[in-house]
C-alpha cells in the first residue's frame, strides 16, 4: 500500500509512475486519496479541539458549583452535554474518511522504480540477458505432455478423475523428480544462509490484504467459504505474514527465509496451447525464497537473489534468460521484478519458471512491518520474494530438454537426489 505522505507530497512523481503501469484511474482515484485526506485530517483536527474544550469545560464545572455560581455550572453542564454528542458525531464521521481512506489505497497499485520501462505487455519487457546452450533434440523428440505418458510418470487423466483439470497424479519417477527438485531447491536455499520454515497452506483474509493478494487476485485463489480462508497462491503469503504487526531490530536483520509448498490458483480464464500440460496447473509445488531488508540494501538484494535463482537453473543445465519486467506486466505490489525463463527445446519456446521481486514499502505499509533503528526511531521494511524455484515447468523442460532415444537423462545435481540417472 503506497503511503499517504508520498502521495501527498510526490503526487506527479506517483502519477507518473501509474502511468507507466498503464493505471487507467490514476488520476480520479489519487485526487479522491489527497481529498478524503484532507477532509479525514480538518475532522481530526475539529474533533481534537472539541475534545480539548470539553474536558476544560467539565473540570470548570466542579470550580463552579463550589463557588455557588449553580445556574452557570448548569448551563456549562449542558454545553459539555451537547460537545460530547459532536464528539460521538464526529468520531464516526473520522471513521467513514479512515475506512473509505483505506479502501482507496487499495486500489492503487506500487509505482514502479525508475529502472522499470514503460510498456503494456510482456511484449515490451527487456531481456536483460541469456545464458546457457540450447540443446539440439534428436528428429523424434516428443513434447513433455508426450513424454509423461510414453514414460509412465505423470497421469493428467487421473486428476481429472479425481479432481479436475489442471491437477496431475506424479507416479514412480515422476514423483522422485519432484521430491528430488524440492530437497535440492530447499538444501541450496539453506547453503545461501535461508532459514527454512513449514507455514500453512491456508491464509486468513488479514494475511491475503497484507501482501497484496486481496483485493486485487481473490478470483485467482481458492476460497473455503465456511472457514473464511483461502487456499495459498504462493507461499510468499504466509511466509511475509510471519513478520504482520512486527517491530524488528537492526540485529534481527536481514530476515532469510525459504519454504516448499503446494500452491493453488484457479487461473480463470486461461486457455489454450501456451497452458498445455505442466504449462499452467491448479496446483503445482513451489520452493519461495523471501527477504526483509532496510530500504537503502533491497535494490542490491533484489540483484543477488536473481543471480541466486539464476544458480539453480545453471546446475540444473538449463538454458535461461533474465528479464525486466515494463510497467504493464508487473504484478499489482510490486515496484520492480526480474522474470526467469527457461528454453524449451521440444516446444521451441520460452516458459517463465521464477519472478523476483521488490515491493519496497508496500506490503510493509500493509502489514505494518517496521524495524527499529539504532537511534530508536521506527522505518518500515522493504519486503522482496522469489521463485526458487515452481517445480511445474523446471520439470516439464528438463524432460524435453534431456531427452534421447534411450530416455531421459538427469542432470548430474539432482543424481545425488533422485537416486536414477535416466528415465527408461
Amino acid at each position: 500500500m503506497l503511503q499517504l505522505a508520498v502521495i501527498r507530497e510526490n503526487t506527479q512523481k506517483v502519477l507518473d509512475g501509474l502511468a507507466k503501469r498503464n493505471f487507467k484511474d490514476r488520476e480520479d482515484v489519487v485526487r479522491q486519496v489527497i481529498d478524503n485526506d484532507q477532509l479525514r485530517r480538518d475532522t481530526q483536527k475539529i474533533l481534537d479541539e472539541l475534545k480539548a474544550k470539553s474536558n476544560t469545560d467539565a473540570k470548570k464545572i466542579g470550580e463552579l458549583m463550589k463557588s455557588g455560581k449553580s445556574e452557570e455550572a448548569t448551563s456549562l453542564r449542558a454545553s459539555v452535554a451537547s460537545d460530547k454528542e459532536k464528539v460521538k458525531a464526529l468520531e464516526v464521521e473520522l471513521d467513514t474518511y479512515e475506512k473509505k481512506q483505506l479502501e482507496l489505497l487499495y486500489k492503487l497499485p506500487n509505482v514502479p522504480t525508475e529502472k522499470v520501462p514503460a510498456g503494456k505487455s510482456s511484449e515490451d519487457n527487456i531481456v536483460v540477458h541469456e545464458k546457457g546452450t540450447v540443446p539440439t533434440l534428436h528428429g523424434d523428440a516428443l513434447p513433455h505432455w508426450d513424454l509423461i505418458k510414453k514414460y509412465d510418470i505423470i497421469d493428467f487423466d487421473l486428476g481429472v478423475k479425481i479432481s479436475g483439470a489442471g491437477f496431475p497424479v506424479y507416479k514412480g519417477k515422476g514423483a522422485k523428480l519432484q521430491r528430488a527438485l524440492i530437497n535440492f531447491f530447499l538444501d541450496e536455499a539453506e547453503k545461501q544462509g535461508y532459514k527454512e520454515v513449514q507455514p500453512p497452506i491456508v491464509v486468513n483474509e488479514a494475511s491475503g490484504y497484507g501482501t497484496g493478494q486481496l483485493p486485487d487476485k481473490e478470483g485467482q485463489m481458492y476460497f473455503v467459504t465456511e472457514d473464511n480462508l483461502y487456499l495459498i497462491p504462493t507461499a510468499e503469503v504466509p511466509i511475509t505474514n510471519l513478520y504482520r504487526d512486527v517491530i524488528l531490530s537492526e540485529d534481527e536483520l536481514p530476515v532469510k527465509n525459504a519454504g516448499y509448498t503446494p500452491c493453488f490458483r484457479r487461473e480463470a480464464g486461461s486457455w489454450g496451447a501456451h497452458v498445455r500440460g505442466l504449462n499452467r496447473l491448479h496446483q503445482f509445488d513451489k520452493v519461495e525464497i523471501v527477504q526483509i531488508r532496510k530500504p537503502e540494501e533491497s535494490y542490491q538484494t533484489l540483484e543477488e537473489m536473481t543471480t541466486y535463482v539464476e544458480s539453480l537453473l545453471t546446475k540444473l543445465e538449463l538454458p535461461f534468460r533474465r528479464l525486466l519486467l515494463c510497467g504493464g506486466d508487473m504484478g499489482f505490489s510490486s515496484a520492480m521484478t526480474y522474470d526467469l525463463e527457461v528454453f524449451s527445446a521440444a516446444q521451441q519456446r520460452w516458459l517463465e519458471v521464477s519472478s523476483v521481486s521488490n515491493f519496497e514499502t508496500y506490503q510493509a505499509n500493509r502489514l505494518k512491518l517496521r524495524y527499529k533503528n539504532k537511534d530508536g526511531k521506527t522505518q518500515l521494511l522493504h519486503t522482496l520474494n522469489g521463485s526458487g524455484l515452481a517445480l511445474p515447468r523446471i520439470v516439464a523442460s528438463i524432460l524435453e530438454n534431456n531427452q534421447t532415444k534411450d530416455g531421459i537423462r538427469i542432470p548430474a545435481a539432482l543424481v545425488p537426489y533422485t537416486k536414477f540417472d535416466i528415465i527408461n
